[in-house]
């Protein structure tokens, strides 16, 4: 099997909403993809449900989990891999390991592809692949049918933390990258007991090595979950406080930022510190401590304000 690009989905306890997205993959019009999906420790039927899309006689069992191809699309090669429940970013960690594709594209257990999703990926990659870029960014759209974020400018080439530096930009959107430089970045650390370290810190590893294009087109529609990792972020800052702080260490530090995300950043990075119980007093990893010194009571601030509006 030789295919372009991985589908893969982190999934936790889904198995009502995995469907949909099952359903969309076996529409694609262009079948050059496989679905790579990484239970995160599900205890629900999640693995029974992924084992009966596929057919007996291709199924083939592995230490991780199984692969085959499925009953509605005898093209599409189904890969299922079980792992302890460690949050999403390990997902990332596991898919990254697991793929053998030139590109990928996460689309996530309550979201799914337009039918013409993978043609799209498929076709715009011919057009850039020879560019050195990271990969694609096109559009979430929510299932009401609104774009999230402002019209891109189609095969504009940027950074990716530019984009998030404009206030028109959703933090919502769908990024097909280059697997090889997702291997480069990867793993992205992990703290004992935390499991909301937003992925978003491979993304911007990968950033810095190549930019990105935009293009004007949507690739997958989205469904939020009261429960899905997008809720309850102040929740999530005291929750996983050395993961948040690890993640404001590499904002800080990135290229292609103004001194106004640098200052947003130093102020979070100085409450996250709080959170953790962890010295500021940082050695060998770019953070300035004069800046820190500026923004300590500021950060002190926020923290206090953030700790106030904590609801667990």
């Amino acid at each position: 099997m030789s295919k372009l690009l991985t589908v893969f989905t982190p999934t936790y306890n889904r198995v009502n909403l995995l469907p949909r997205g099952y359903e969309a993959l076996c529409r694609q019009g262009s079948h050059d993809f496989c679905w790579l999906i990484i239970d995160d420790g599900s205890k629900d039927k999640t693995r029974e449900l992924v084992k009966s899309w596929l057919r007996v006689e291709s199924l083939e069992f592995r230490e991780d989990g199984f692969v085959g191809y499925s009953k509605d699309a005898d093209w599409l090669h189904i890969e299922y891999v079980y792992k302890e429940n460690g949050g999403l970013h390990t997902g990332y960690n596991k898919a990254i390991e697991k793929m053998n594709t030139e590109i990928c594209i996460c689309i996530d257990s309550d979201d799914y592809m337009p039918d013409d999703g993978v043609e799209i990926c498929v076709t715009e990659w011919a057009k850039y692949r020879d560019k050195n870029v990271s990969g694609l960014v096109g559009y979430d759209y929510t299932i009401q049918g609104q774009r999230l974020g402002n019209q891109m400018e189609d095969g504009k080439i940027t950074h990716y933390v530019r984009l998030k530096q404009d206030k028109g930009f959703s933090a919502d959107n769908k990024l097909v990258m280059r697997v090889d430089l997702l291997k480069q970045v990867a793993p992205q650390p992990s703290f004992e007991g935390e499991r909301n370290f937003n992925p978003i810190w491979m993304i911007l590893k990968v950033d810095q090595i190549a930019p990105f294009v935009l293009i004007d087109k949507t690739l997958c529609i989205v469904d939020y979950q009261e429960n899905g990792m997008a809720a309850n972020i102040i929740n999530q800052f005291f929750n996983s406080p050395n993961s948040f702080m690890e993640l404001r260490i590499l904002y800080v530090n990135l290229k292609y930022t103004s001194l106004c995300w640098k200052i947003r950043h130093y102020i979070h990075l100085v409450a996250n510190a709080k959170m953790a119980k962890k010295s500021l007093f940082i050695k060998d990893r770019g953070v300035n401590w004069a800046v820190i010194a500026v923004m300590y009571p500021i950060g002190t601030l926020l923290y206090y304000y953030l700790k106030s509006k904590r609801t667990n």
